[in-house]
């Protein structure tokens, strides 16, 4: 098992917390997505998965819901 910690920018409610959720929930081995919503500002969202994903593949994933990661 692996855990990933990201930051994300710009969610500001449960709809957003879903929808990325549901785009990273959809890549390969993700077995939980935990978000720590902070509305407006940076949200911690950490994410567990059989084994570590690339940093592309999550910005991606974030990316498609409509929010980006925070470096």
């Amino acid at each position: 098992m692996s855990t990933q910690t990201i930051r994300v920018q710009g969610m500001t409610c449960g709809h957003c917390t879903s929808a990325v959720t549901s785009e990273i929930t959809a890549l390969g081995g993700v077995t939980d997505v935990a978000i720590d919503l902070h509305p407006g500002e940076i949200s911690d969202v950490v994410i567990t998965s059989d084994a570590p994903l690339s940093a592309e593949s999550l910005a991606a994933a974030v990316d498609e819901a409509g929010y980006s990661i925070v470096e």
